[in-house]
């Protein structure tokens, strides 16, 4: 057995957004909350106790944690490999492969038209 610390990847390292559970609000620490003069920047952990949710006005306990937006998901050691594909968030990897996919049945389509 090893008792090397257990490695984090990306997506876990990166501030969490969080959820209001009565509303659907997602606090995002990278863009604050305007509304209540909250910064840039500001993890959901340093916001006042007295925070509210800006949508529906619940409190901090009724948010959840949603984990990371926009992150890769690997480790830091990988993103150089992959000819780049690694260091694509979830969202733009969807959007590669999906698109992939519906390119190449356009194609398959335009066979059709040869004859």
């Amino acid at each position: 057995m090893s008792d090397r610390p257990k490695e984090l990847t990306l997506a876990e390292q990166a501030p969490a957004n969080y959820e209001c559970r009565a509303c659907g609000y997602v606090y995002d620490p990278a863009k604050g909350d305007s509304k209540s003069n909250i910064e840039p920047g500001t993890p959901f952990e340093e916001l006042p106790q007295l925070w509210k949710c800006p949508v529906c006005g619940v409190r901090r306990s009724q948010f959840v944690n949603i984990g990371a937006k926009d992150a890769p998901s690997g480790f830091q050691e990988n993103l150089t490999f992959g000819l780049g594909v690694n260091r694509l968030t979830p969202g733009q990897k969807n959007l590669l492969i999906f698109g992939a996919l519906a390119l190449g049945f356009l194609f398959f389509m335009s066979l059709y038209t040869l004859s």
